[in-house]
């Protein structure tokens, strides 16, 4: 039985999930993307609360997607620096590292947080 795109990235996410978890000090760095925004939070999964989010839609830039993803990935360093956080374990939610995911990871690294 072929899996949809929808299932495959489901699969690809619960088999990450089960190895990475963040902390406190050592947060997960979640990224969601939809065809026009996207998202990224920081998790403190042992508590179960978000730390920091930054959003395309918060952040009202223009440009290209990817252009926006970098800024937004900025935006999330620049929260993490304020609450204390320099290390993170970044979760690409089951998404392909390519594309606006990249410029996200990017755009964070630029911004100082180590992965």
């Amino acid at each position: 039985m072929a899996l949809n795109k929808e299932q495959k990235r489901a699969r690809i996410k619960r088999r990450v999930r089960g190895k990475i978890s963040g902390s406190a000090e050592l947060p997960r760095l979640s990224v969601y993307k939809s065809n026009k925004e996207i998202y990224a939070q920081l998790i403190d999964d042992k508590a179960g609360k978000t730390l920091a989010s930054a959003s395309s839609r918060a952040l009202n830039a223009k440009g290209t997607k990817v252009e926006i993803s970098t800024e937004v990935g900025k935006a999330i360093a620049e929260k993490a620096k304020a609450a204390g956080i320099e290390s993170i374990v970044f979760d690409r939610n089951g998404f392909v590292y390519h594309g606006r995911v990249k410029a996200l990871a990017d755009g964070a690294r630029e911004g100082g947080l180590k992965f």
